[in-house]
């Protein structure tokens, strides 16, 4: 007897949302832990420089970064 192929439910794309959301949450923090295990002193140099920064630039920063990201979530998604 030939298997039938059930339709995806609402609830199975739920479970697999939160399964990506936290493997990204999980991904995210390995990869922000990684400077300050290697080089605490750089990091806290480079926190004290960023203070410097003004908010323009860094609202121009943090655009850019956002932008970037959701060109790679389009292109891998």
């Amino acid at each position: 007897m030939p298997r039938r192929h059930r339709r995806p439910r609402a609830a199975d794309a739920a479970v697999l949302n939160l399964t990506d959301l936290l493997a990204a949450l999980g991904l995210f923090l390995v990869i922000e832990g990684i400077a300050p295990f290697l080089n605490p002193s750089g990091l806290k140099r480079a926190l004290l420089k960023l203070v410097e920064v003004g908010d323009r630039e860094l609202r121009l920063a943090g655009l850019g970064s956002m932008l970037v990201g959701v060109l790679i979530l389009f292109l891998v998604r």
